[in-house]
């Protein structure tokens, strides 16, 4: 009985975690679904580069249609991308484009993996990409999980020829056809083999596309049609793939939902070639073990008795089933896996076929390492079900007080209070616990490589007999609650330090010798709490508390503490810690909350950066038009302009003239329709002797841009500068962009963070003049990086600079230029 407990629990463990969430309970319809799955034995591997490279419907098809085993590895978890629902960057909208994709999975039934690899921004090529990324690096991360998940066909979004166009699609075709020989070659990594063994894929395909102009679809290619109807969902894939694909929402991905016939076309990259199918000669039922072969009758008859209106009559034959499964020999790794993978879906449909329901929730949503956690389980076998509940374990504490037979539809309620371990650690993604490279995370446990999310630190797990039948089921613990508006709310369960302290700026600017305050947010995880507030500063720099005494007498509770800065000549940074009952606490914490995906949070070092500018600015007033979201307000208004958020009613209705310059936020008229009724008056404004500066708007997706922007034409291309260190020439240098009120020389271009600009103009009328040139090695210069214009009395400029990297990240010649920009003499 030991081994069948540990067998058990390490099945369990290989699931994927629902934010450790309950399981979902089961319809009949789904349970049919798990049948028709549970009597297939096959697997397919879709790889790609980032969040939405994937082709939802031809997952949903191979998932829910042909109840294939089927994941999903992203090299990356698109950090580098841009954000349209607000302004998180960097590592927090890595964050959150992970749980879109996991709510992208929930619906078209796939699983979800990553590699290190960090989203560095766009690349334009694949030695670009692999010389930040470290090649062999990711490459053993994609034989771990093609090790891992042993498919039988492996499928490339992107061609390794280019055509994907961004250097991380191309270079993550180059890894999965590397990957496909030197996951089955023992010599290749193999430290991996410890925990796994190798792994031939039969064949490796290019899911071919035809995206705008570029068509790579041929009729002499394998094809498929993805677009059938299913009526155990009650939609067809192109339905389930519009869902699937519009929960990339910070990426703008909302999709149309496609129904009737739809071809995907294959072209084979490597392996066992085939003529008509991608698994031709691939036995995708239980022939493929020949110790198993009984299986597929077994499964058969259950199906064919399963009662819809009474699921529970099926358990007998699964309770066989399982038994049957466990007696089988693991010496052949396929036999290995697929047993571990049917016991674990036989395991899910006898809990759905009871009925059953377990949960495992605390009294609130934190927890202190060292402190009490109030913990509720709950169970329910809400059809007639032969369950008995024989102890829970909480935390790894078990308790036999609680066995009982479950009655039908009874709703069995456990309170118990457990110590978190003094030495738990605080919770963080396990990928962001370290400082990373450019290009790749650090993770150093190699059983976390490519898994999605952490796994919930504290587990409840259910001892229950179903007709005989010994199971563990576990369940991570969750915070539940009812909001008023959104109903019945689930959160992750966080242990945190006792408090955090957060610095108001990621970046404080300074300019010359005067002194500046510089707020710290200390909030207490626990009542009760009294302790000092310690800050640091670089050598040259002063810091002065007047009073760094904490006292917090509830739990949430937070406090404010000024500090005075006097700045030196050097940048550096500002750090801050905590000193309770003798213990030192320097986290800040970085909460993240979308209604699309679930609470998510980042625990950071309570820092940030100190910059001492030598700058010269004109104007105070400063009008800015949000667009999908960046930091650029909260910069200006470090350098002392006062900023005026203009809302539409504001433009519509207040005198613009009292503006020294209005800037318009990145992607503005991508995602603000109302800009275009609004383009007299901002032309006006400008004629009368006003600065309009738009940032950035893509020129495609998202709101095309029908609209006018400028007073006289331009066309927004998607030409970009990636090297952040490529040279930037002065083309125009008596500009008074380059020279009032700051002169900028080619010193303020050093230090830019990832790419010197995107989504450049081109196609100028000649009223615009140029003063950049920019270009990425081996291209053509670029000269629409920002264009000018006059007009009446003022000035009209567009810009693709990442100001909206640079301005928080704390460049200096970033600020420089935008005060520049801003200070545009009107004309007289």
């Amino acid at each position: 009985m030991k081994q069948f407990t540990l067998l058990t629990f390490f099945l369990i463990a290989l699931s994927i975690s629902l934010n450790a969430q309950n399981a979902p309970s089961l319809s009949s319809s789904e349970i049919i679904q798990s049948f028709k799955k549970l009597n297939t034995l096959g697997s397919v591997l879709y790889i790609a580069a980032h969040p939405d490279d994937e082709n939802t419907r031809l997952l949903a098809y191979l998932s829910r249609e042909k109840n294939l085993r089927t994941g999903y590895l992203s090299l990356t978890r698109g950090d580098g991308g841009q954000n349209l629902v607000g302004k998180e960057q960097g590592d927090a909208l890595g964050l959150i484009r992970t749980q879109e994709l996991l709510a992208a999975r929930r619906i078209d039934g796939a699983e979800q993996f990553f590699t290190r690899a960090n989203d560095f921004g766009f690349s334009k090529n694949p030695e670009e990409t692999f010389s930040i990324w470290n090649k062999d690096s990711v490459l053993a991360d994609v034989v771990w999980c093609i090790r891992r998940f042993k498919p039988d066909v492996i499928i490339c979004r992107f061609p390794t020829t280019g055509e994907g166009g961004h250097g991380h699609h191309t270079a993550s075709a180059i890894l999965a056809v590397e990957a496909f020989d030197a996951a089955a070659d023992p010599k290749r990594f193999p430290e991996q083999l410890k925990f796994t063994e190798t792994w031939q894929a039969k064949r490796i395909f290019w899911n071919t596309f035809n995206f705008g102009t570029t068509n790579t679809t041929s009729p002499d290619q394998l094809k498929i049609d993805v677009g059938v109807f299913n009526p155990l969902v009650g939609k067809g894939y192109g339905e389930i793939a519009a869902e699937s694909r519009s929960m990339h929402k910070s990426q703008g991905f909302g999709s149309a939902k496609g129904r009737g016939a739809s071809l995907e076309y294959f072209k084979q990259l490597k392996g066992e070639p085939v003529k008509d199918n991608l698994f031709e000669g691939i036995d995708q039922s239980w022939q493929r073990l020949a110790a198993a072969t009984r299986f597929h009758s077994l499964i058969d008859e259950c199906f064919k008795a399963f009662d819809s209106q009474q699921p529970d009559k099926s358990i007998p034959a699964l309770v066989s089933i399982y038994k049957q499964l466990l007696s089988l020999d693991e010496k052949e790794a396929d036999m290995r896996y697929w047993k571990q993978q049917k016991l674990k879906e036989t395991e899910n449909l006898l809990l759905a076929c009871a009925g059953l329901w377990l949960e495992a929730t605390a009294a609130d949503y934190i927890g202190i390492p060292g402190n009490k956690v109030e913990l509720t389980a709950q169970v329910i076998a809400r059809n007639n079900s032969p369950v008995k509940l024989n102890k829970i374990s909480w935390m790894g504490q078990s308790d036999t007080t609680t066995t009982l037979s479950l009655k039908p539809n009874e709703l069995y309620s456990f309170k118990h209070k457990e110590n978190l371990p003094a030495t738990a650690a605080f919770s963080n993604p396990y990928w962001l616990k370290e400082q990373h490279s450019a290009g790749l995370y650090t993770v150093r446990d190699q059983k976390l490589v490519g898994q999605p999310e952490n796994a919930p630190y504290a587990k409840v797990v259910f001892d229950l007999d179903i007709a005989g039948l010994y199971l563990q089921c576990e369940r991570g613990l969750t915070y539940k609650y009812t909001d008023p508006v959104k109903g019945e709310i689930y959160r992750p369960f966080e242990i945190l330090p006792p408090a955090t302290v957060n610095l108001s700026e990621k970046v404080y600017i300074f300019d010359g010798t005067a002194s500046k305050k510089v707020q710290f947010t200390i909030k207490a995880n626990t009542p009760n709490l009294n302790g000092t507030l310690s800050v640091k500063v670089p050598d040259g720099w002063k810091v002065t508390i007047s009073n760094p005494e904490i006292k917090l007498n509830n739990k949430g509770e937070e406090i404010s503490i000024d500090a005075t800065v006097t700045p030196g000549k050097l940048s550096g940074k500002i750090t801050a810690s905590l000193n309770i009952n003798g213990n030192s606490y320097s986290k800040s914490i970085t909460r993240i909350e979308y209604d699309h995906i679930p609470y998510q949070f980042i625990l950071n070092e309570a820092e940030a950066g100190l910059v001492n500018l030598n700058i010269q600015k004109t104007g105070t007033a400063i009008g800015y038009i949000a667009g999908a979201g960046d930091d650029v307000p909260a910069c200006l208004k470090q350098l002392g302009y006062t900023v005026t958020m203009l809302t539409d009613e504001l433009i519509s209705n207040s005198d613009l003239s009292k503006y020294t310059a209005i800037v318009t936020g990145v992607r503005a008229y991508n995602t603000n329709d109302r800009l275009q009724l609004h383009h007299n008056k901002l032309m006006n404004y400008v004629n009368n002797g006003g600065n309009l500066i738009v940032q950035y708007n893509t020129n495609s997706r998202v709101g095309p841009l029908q609209a006018k922007i400028g007073p006289y034409p331009f066309t927004i291309s998607r030409d970009r500068v990636t090297d952040e260190t490529a040279e930037v020439r002065l083309i125009n240098p008596t500009h008074s962009v380059l020279n009032f009120p700051n002169k900028i020389s080619n010193s303020d271009f050093d230090g830019w963070k990832q790419e010197r600009g995107i989504y450049f103009a081109i196609e100028l009328d000649k009223n615009y003049e140029t003063v950049l040139s920019i270009n990425d090695p081996t291209e053509k210069p670029h000269e629409g990086s920002l264009i000018i214009s006059k007009y009446g009395k003022g000035n009209f400029v567009y810009t693709g600079l990442a100001f909206f990297r640079e301005l928080p990240a704390g460049v200096p010649g970033a600020y420089r230029l935008f005060v520049n920009l801003l200070s545009i003499p009107a004309q007289k």
